[in-house]
């Protein structure tokens, strides 16, 4: 486990919470910095699946100066309204990033970092829209496995089948529960972070126990295939400079077995015109929690 400090976690640079409606949507919109001046791209950084834009905070902290930086808790997620349906696909965290740029750069290209989830949409919305970026950040958004037309039929009758059931994430009887359930899930996390993050990441209910800030129908099956060839196509046309970012501790077959080898991610990576790739030592999945300072080190040089 990870040395527990005696004292809270310090905030060098504390964020600004905002609500901006997004294709119908109430997204929370995080603010670091002081406002954009025209010289300096705005950063803005998207969260992981089962994670909130707070997260990011460790790493803004680690940065040597002050930049106009934005996040947003995707929908679903953190103080975000959930879509109102029982399913989320893809293409809608599309739409709300390109409707956010459109808020908060709409003159102006961007510095785009994703991590995990939010790696993959901002590697597929760099190739859709290439006009709006002016370097990217990717944290490990590897894709998922390759699927093929014969797995469709399976798929679909799982995702009609969990239709029928309400999911649920598990509750807390306390904030300090939560805590300690991030840092079993990342045993990295030191115990100022995770008690910092701990209220960011849930919520007291009614019902007097902590609920964690994401939507249960997010663990239903996507009933839609993994299309490797579509997600080239769109990473194949990015024309920013590129950051790859993974943590040496990262292991593909602790989430997907043999069913995505690395060399499949070779060569997706390889598509990819300008690409710099960088591990980050003794650091896993969740690197900005890891080693925000040495990430925050490798996004800085990048970003110039």
């Amino acid at each position: 486990m990870s040395t527990a400090p005696s004292h809270a976690y310090d905030v060098r640079r504390p964020h600004r919470s905002e609500f901006l409606t997004l294709r119908g949507l109430r997204h929370h919109l995080l603010r670091w910095g002081p406002p954009p001046d025209g010289q300096r791209p705005l950063l803005v950084m998207v969260h992981g699946w089962m994670d909130v834009g707070a997260s990011f905070q460790f790493m803004v902290d680690a940065f040597r100066e002050d930049r106009s930086v934005v996040a947003i808790d995707w929908r679903g997620f953190g103080l975000t309204d959930s879509n109102g349906g029982d399913s989320y696909w893809f293409p809608d965290y599309l739409g709300d990033l390109d409707a956010l740029l459109d808020i908060v750069s709409p003159d102006a290209p961007v510095d785009l970092l994703g991590h995990s989830m939010g790696g993959n949409i901002v590697m597929t919305y760099a190739g859709v829209r290439p006009g709006r970026l002016r370097k990217l950040v990717n944290l490990e958004g590897f894709g998922l496995p390759e699927t093929t037309p014969d797995m469709a039929p399976a798929r679909l009758a799982d995702w009609l089948d969990e239709l029928k059931t309400s999911p649920s994430l598990k509750t807390y009887d306390s904030v300090e529960g939560v805590a300690r359930r991030l840092m079993k899930t990342n045993p990295r996390l030191t115990e100022d972070k995770a008690d910092w993050l701990a209220p960011h990441w849930s919520r007291q209910g009614e019902d007097g126990r902590w609920h964690i800030l994401g939507d249960p129908a997010h663990k239903r099956t996507n009933p839609v295939l993994y299309r490797r060839a579509e997600a080239l196509a769109c990473w194949s046309r990015i024309e920013a400079p590129t950051l790859w970012v993974e943590g040496s501790e990262t292991q593909l077959s602790q989430w997907w077995g043999d069913r995505y080898p690395r060399e499949d991610f070779e060569t997706r990576i390889g598509v990819v015109k300008d690409l710099r790739r960088v591990t980050l030592q003794q650091a896993a999945h969740m690197m900005h929690h890891d080693q925000p300072e040495a990430l925050a080190r490798e996004v800085q040089e990048f970003l110039g």
